[in-house]
């Protein structure tokens, strides 16, 4: 029972990692490169892009990075923002700790 609820807290943690959405403008490049199509070289094109550009606008204004057009600013539109805070959530890889084995068999 114990291993069948760490089972069910580590989905919840996964799946609300993959919910969360990183901000263009605030983001650092691992948490950009946590959003799914982004890799780390369009990671340094868009921190390249806001600070010779300033902040991101818009979602859209990804269009004018090298590396993205229409289609994968599309693509992106659910998963990043250019308002709020990027959620520490979005950083790196979950990590789930195996359960300590208990000291006696249950009966």
């Amino acid at each position: 029972m114990k291993n069948l609820l760490l089972v069910l807290i580590a989905c919840f943690a996964l799946s609300f990692n993959a919910f969360a959405v990183v901000n263009l403008n605030t983001a650092s490049q691992a948490e950009l490169e946590s959003v799914k199509g982004i890799g780390p070289s369009k990671a340094k094109a868009i921190i390249d892009y806001r600070s010779k550009s300033g902040p991101f606008k818009s979602v859209e204004d990804l269009d004018n990075v090298k590396g993205f057009g229409k289609k994968t600013v599309d693509k992106l539109r659910s998963d990043i923002t250019v308002n709020g805070s990027t959620p520490a959530k979005a950083v790196g890889k979950t990590t789930i700790a195996t359960p300590a084995k208990p000291d006696a068999k249950p009966k």
